[in-house]
């Protein structure tokens, strides 16, 4: 039954070996929202892969300062992790579990046991790299190149299509914590987007028009 569910979230796949391999060595966890699971420094000692749910990814610098990096959906797993894992590194990232989620954790040494064993193993993880790479380069662009105003409005059409939601419950600090800046610079800018009458604001809440995306141009 699990190798079921496993292919139906990696559908890329197919192995029936594989996939036996995945439920037989893997461990399935039931993750409640809010939960910190990887923090910098520590070591990582299995690959997470999510069945259901979110993982939002972050970059943490000595001062505790964070900056988004990217959400981990169903049928992904965390690129930034592979690498610790591979090198025997400690963790540089520090991973939050958006919304009630269902993992499978692996084993580190069967990561590097099925990279050598099996295709699509190896595809798998390469197809990895190469997605969390142009997601990594979108956010060095948008912190080298963009202004905070069109970060934000990137943020808040990132938030929308992966809630399926114009109705964001987050608040000002989170918002500016994920984007690298200030609490204050945050609300100033939401409340231009209001006078615009692009957003509306409540408590801990923000209503986004359904063509935001298109009035901003992002």
């Amino acid at each position: 039954m699990e190798e079921k569910r496993i292919n139906a979230r990696v559908p890329t796949i197919t192995d029936v070996h594989l996939l036996d391999e995945m439920e037989r060595q893997g461990t399935v966890m039931n993750i409640a929202a809010g939960k910190t699971i990887m923090e910098p420094g520590k070591f990582i000692k299995t690959v997470p892969i999510v069945l259901e749910g979110a993982i939002k990814v972050l970059r943490m610098d000595d001062e505790g300062k964070e900056l988004f990096l990217y959400y981990l959906y169903p049928g992904e797993t965390c690129a930034l992790s592979l690498t610790c894992c591979e090198a025997g590194k400690a963790s540089e990232i520090k991973a939050i579990v958006e919304e009630d989620t269902k993992v499978l954790l692996v084993p580190v040494q069967y990561h590097e046991q099925w990279y050598e064993q099996y295709k699509q193993w190896k595809d798998f993880v390469t197809a990895t790299y190469q997605k969390r790479f142009q997601e990594m380069l979108k956010v060095l662009d948008s912190v080298a190149f963009l202004k905070m105003d069109q970060r934000l409005a990137r943020y808040l059409v990132t938030k929308m299509k992966k809630n399926d939601t114009t109705a964001l419950s987050i608040t000002h600090q989170e918002i500016a914590n994920e984007l690298g800046t200030s609490r204050e610079v945050i609300s100033r800018l939401l409340k231009q987007l209001e006078k615009k009458k692009w957003i509306e604001l409540g408590r801990n809440k923000i209503f986004i028009r359904d063509d935001f995306e298109e009035l901003a141009e992002v």
